[in-house]
């Protein structure tokens, strides 16, 4: 069994194209489309498969895009645990203006969970949580399921003697700070998620780190990651902190960038590497991301030659 199992519990059949100029009301004739399989926990799992890893990735399928979603993935050699559902899997589109380089982004809802859905699922993924792995929750959560559905979730997987890696938003995100939570092995959150859970801005580097050592001090996480766009990425433990980055690089498309630090940070992790030199990898696969078209993600070589560019400071 793989040592990664990622959850997507809303994955997205991610169709991106282009046209020389977005505007109202006329027919825009775009470009001959790309279709991906995405959504946060899917696209993990295929980072760590560009990254030479293996993860194996639970998602939740239905209709006739969901039959679509799986055919993509098996095309790519990801190993899949499909989960069904009724209804019918989400489309997301992507449209860039050659014109004015500048991308438009439109998410389709998703199908309405039941209680049922989501005790299911729970157990399903128990079912196949690594002992002694790592089992990675990414991506939005689709209407129905409880907002506690990732801290249940981190306590299932514990009792397995696995470590949960989450990178959540929105309700379910507030919700871990709720008083005897269970407590992720590793959270994640981007600038805005952080400053929103703040109720504050964090414009310094100090800021950030000190928010996301009270997030540790409170027992949210053990491990809180905060990601700060072109400035990199905190990682604050115990009481260590370190803030990596690279040197700037030309920025494409920034879709993905999360889900490839996430998939490389934890391929990392598996592998027995250090805080530090995870932390450097996920920064060096974020960059790499952002250096792709369209709903790409990082590319092998891209990551190695940022790595070594990475700089990782004791903050």
């Amino acid at each position: 069994m793989p040592d990664i199992l990622t959850v997507t519990l809303n994955p997205a059949l991610d169709m991106s194209t282009s046209v020389g100029h977005v505007r109202p009301q006329d027919k825009l004739r775009c470009a001959l489309p790309d279709l991906d399989p995405g959504g946060g926990g899917t696209n993990v799992a295929r980072a760590i498969r560009l990254l030479g890893g293996h993860a194996k990735a639970f998602v939740a399928l239905a209709g006739y895009r969901g039959q679509q979603f799986a055919g993509l993935l098996a095309e790519e050699g990801v190993e899949t645990v499909p989960f069904h559902i009724e209804g019918e899997t989400r489309l997301s589109l992507a449209v860039s203006d050659t014109t004015t380089h500048e991308q438009y982004r439109f998410v389709m809802p998703g199908p309405r969970w039941t209680p049922e859905d989501a005790f299911r699922a729970l157990e399903a993924i128990a079912d196949h949580t690594p002992r002694g792995g790592y089992v990675v929750l990414s991506g939005s959560q689709p209407p129905g399921v409880p907002v506690h559905f990732p801290t249940q979730l981190a306590a299932a997987v514990e009792e397995l003697g696995a470590k949960l890696v989450l990178d959540t938003s929105g309700a379910p995100l507030r919700a871990l700070l709720a008083a005897g939570s269970a407590r992720q092995h590793v959270l994640r959150l981007d600038r805005a998620e952080s400053e929103e859970l703040a109720g504050r801005p964090l414009p310094e580097i100090a800021d950030v780190a000190g928010f996301a050592h009270d997030l540790v001090a409170r027992g949210v996480a053990e491990v809180v990651v905060l990601a700060l766009g072109e400035k990199g990425s905190l990682l604050a433990r115990d009481r260590h902190c370190w803030h990596a980055q690279t040197r700037p690089v030309p920025v494409k498309s920034k879709v993905g960038a999360g889900d490839s630090f996430v998939g490389a940070f934890t391929l990392a992790l598996s592998r027995g590497e250090t805080w530090e030199t995870a932390l450097a990898t996920g920064v060096a696969a974020a960059s790499a991301a952002v250096m792709s078209d369209a709903t790409a993600l990082c590319l092998p070589g891209d990551v190695a030659r940022l790595a070594g560019t990475v700089e990782v400071v004791p903050v």
